[in-house]
């Protein structure tokens, strides 16, 4: 081998190793010399990786122009320039996954701190896992609110649920169909109740046939039961429910019940026409409270497109209770152990029933307990005695007597009852009353039952007062 002239070495520049790119040292024993694969090369070589002598082309330069010409073949070989390149041992590109096809989902939606939300099932009215994901964008577009029934594409994301992706009908309608109806909840005008809801369904439902005459519900109207233990509220419910059901079948009735025994629910689930959406005594105070503000904000929508509907909620005693439970301390607490915060959100729930006098009214009858033993109950009672425009008042002695409904006749009434009443029916309404004022509560129900019986309608009663 010739010797390497120290004066070349001195002249060669060597390439720090650290700022050599890879690229410009041989892969392999291929790259070597000047033949494509010759050991025989090594002679001729520079001792010096990396060193052009003097007056030549770059080597390196060389190299790069041959491994443009060739391409790889299997295991690594060199294949001929011009050859195709082979799929064998190459890394295989994984196929884009393919779009998931939309489905068609319906239910309730429920928002979020942020705007987002979830469509949630519009039977039970609170969210469960997997429910389908409502975008931000989606919810400000269309201007969606808490409550409203709509029909949407959704797509699937994995584990997390599908995501709503376009939005088909709200309400039944198109989006801009349901804008062009809409009247927000609290701008429309309200009236005193003047559409009687009638409670007569037959000659052997009297509990209907006392309320049509002691205590007439107009539409919009904001109902207070109120209820000692065991004096019949359930029973008297039912009556009004299916009463309602039966008579006005357009009004949309939702039967809430709040912290209620399981037997209780079932029991009223298999009794009533309306829908029934139940927080039982099982479900935690958090559960109670966001079943009745998903109830509430569904009256408010279908309000909101000219739809009558009723609430019957039992009780407001409970729900207020789950309130108090739920409330963060504000400082000060009220006599039987009420934070005076409490019933901000129960009074502003029942005080929402209104008569809208562009179409629409939320009606409400809720009960409220009495005599249960609990300061915290007599508290919540005057909290809302007073607020309604209508008292039912239930007697304990005429339930031990199973005597049925069990109303106090003199201490219940409706205010401004001759919106409700027609002009013949008025008078006749008037001297009923004075006559039943005047005598005890039980008497008076033994005395008005003894009248109907007599008679299978109200009006053929009425005709026979003089």
């Amino acid at each position: 081998m010739d010797e390497f002239d120290p004066k070349e070495r001195e002249e060669a520049v060597l390439p720090p190793i650290e700022n050599t790119a890879v690229e410009d040292f041989p892969e392999g024993p291929d790259d070597e010399g000047d033949g494509a694969g010759d050991g025989d090369g090594d002679a001729e070589a520079s001792p010096v990786e990396g060193t052009d002598a003097p007056g030549e082309p770059s080597r390196r330069r060389r190299r790069r122009r041959r491994r443009r010409g060739r391409t790889k073949g299997p295991a690594g070989a060199d294949a001929p320039a011009g050859a195709e390149p082979s799929s064998e041992g190459a890394p295989r590109r994984e196929s884009a996954p393919q779009a998931a096809p939309a489905v068609t989902i319906r239910g309730l939606v429920k928002l979020h701190g942020d705007h987002s939300g979830l469509v949630v099932s519009s039977e039970t009215f609170y969210a469960e896992k997997g429910d389908p994901f409502l975008p931000k964008y989606l919810v400000e577009a269309e201007d969606l609110e808490d409550g409203l029934l709509i029909e949407a594409e959704a797509v699937a994301r994995g584990p997390k649920g599908p995501m709503v992706q376009k939005i088909v009908s709200i309400e039944g309608m198109t989006p801009a169909e349901y804008r062009a109806r809409y009247i927000q909840f609290h701008k429309g005008v309200s009236i005193d109740p003047n559409r009687r809801l009638r409670m007569e369904t037959g000659p052997d439902e009297n509990s209907g046939r006392v309320l049509d005459l002691v205590v007439p519900i107009g539409r919009g109207q904001r109902c207070l039961i109120v209820a000692p233990p065991k004096a019949g509220k359930t029973f008297l419910l039912k009556t009004m429910a299916n009463a309602i059901a039966k008579n006005d079948p357009d009004v949309v009735l939702l039967m809430l019940l709040v912290d209620e025994r399981p037997e209780e629910v079932t029991d009223m689930q298999r009794s009533i026409t309306g829908q029934v959406i139940a927080s039982s005594a099982d479900m935690t105070a958090a559960h109670h409270i966001a079943v009745a503000e998903a109830t509430f904000e569904r009256a408010k929508r279908l309000v909101e497109i000219g739809k009558d509907v009723v609430i019957f909620c039992d009780s407001l005693t409970r729900m207020s209770r789950a309130y108090n439970n739920e409330q963060r301390g504000s400082g000060k607490i009220l006599s039987g152990g009420i934070d005076a915060r409490t019933m901000e959100k129960p009074r502003r729930f029942f005080g929402g029933a209104r008569n809208h006098e562009d179409g629409g009214s939320l009606t409400i009858v809720a009960t409220c307990l009495v005599d249960t033993g609990s300061r915290m109950d007599d508290v919540i009672f005057e909290e809302f005695k007073g607020t309604g425009n209508c008292e039912i008042i239930l007697d304990r002695g005429l339930f031990d007597r199973r005597i049925f409904p069990c109303i106090n006749i003199p201490a219940s009434g409706t205010r401004k009852e001759e919106k409700l009443y027609t002009a013949d029916e008025l008078p006749k309404i008037h001297k009923l009353r004075r006559a039943l004022a005047s005598v005890k509560p039980i008497d008076a129900m033994d005395l008005l039952l003894s009248k109907l019986t007599r008679t299978k309608l109200n009006a053929e009663f009425l005709k026979s007062i003089a």
